[in-house]
């Protein structure tokens, strides 16, 4: 195995906004300005695309489908699709500075990382002008990594296209594929890190594929936890995961165990 030199995380669910709720929120705002109401489970699958590709997944869904055709009468369009989206963006905007709040054990990562001289990036499936809002946020929370791509920095294709990811190890400089590691809490994040060729880890605690805030979590007895998070394995590993770990703060541990 070749030395990890490079990791790439990506945002909301895995370094910041714990159980990636901002979106959730702002999705089932705009379907809702449509007479939709999507379920979490339809609002989350497509979780870590570029957005309007998520709102266009969510409307393949059949049952989705279905309701579109029912409330406006007619089957949905591109122009359409555009329409969501023009309501999705002010509703994230109006809730993003909430959710700028690194993961517990994000920065402890960081430093731990930095100290073994490895270089952080990143990918999302946020806008240029939604992470102008919420990156200097989480900067002075503490976390910046050392380079943020978006779709829009690699002419709006996002994941599961591999272009963020390879634009990360262009900024930094990195040597090869093999030195790199991606690290996420979507189905997406996975397929992004197999097309990009490099091996990738889901995690498991605060990410989007358990869809749970802390509090919920923490709620749930112990057989229940472990029933949530073996099938987010399951759904990790489908999407090409190469291995899973409980939380962001077992990173490090995980590294250390490569070597």
């Amino acid at each position: 195995m070749r030395n990890i030199t490079t990791v790439i995380l990506d945002w909301a669910g895995t370094a910041v906004d714990y159980g990636s709720f901002a979106p959730v929120e702002a999705f089932q705002t705009a379907f809702a300005a449509f007479g939709l109401a999507p379920t979490l489970g339809e609002t989350r699958a497509p979780m870590g695309m570029q957005k309007r590709a998520h709102i266009a997944q969510m409307l393949r869904g059949e049952r989705l489908a279905a309701a579109w055709q029912t409330a406006q009468g007619r089957p949905h369009t591109e122009e359409d699709i555009d329409h969501i989206y023009a309501a999705f963006e002010p509703a994230l905007f109006a809730v993003l500075p909430q959710f700028a709040e690194p993961l517990p054990g994000v920065l402890d990562v960081m430093a731990a990382l930095r100290a073994r001289g490895i270089r952080i990036g990143s990918t999302t499936g946020y806008t240029k002008a939604m992470m102008e809002v919420v990156a200097p946020l989480a900067a002075a929370n503490g976390y910046a990594p050392d380079c943020l791509v978006c779709p829009d920095d690699v002419g709006g294709t996002g994941r599961p296209a591999p272009y963020m990811l390879w634009r990360n190890l262009e900024l930094l400089r990195v040597g090869s594929i093999h030195e790199v590691l991606k690290i996420g809490d979507t189905a997406a994040d996975m397929q992004e890190a197999k097309n990009a060729g490099c091996r990738c880890v889901g995690v498991l605690v605060g990410s989007s594929m358990v869809g749970l805030s802390a509090e919920e979590l923490a709620a749930l007895n112990g057989d229940a936890r472990e029933a949530l998070f073996a099938r987010a394995k399951e759904q990790y590993f489908a999407a090409g995961a190469d291995d899973v770990i409980p939380d962001i703060a077992s990173l490090p541990a995980f590294l250390r165990s490569l070597a």
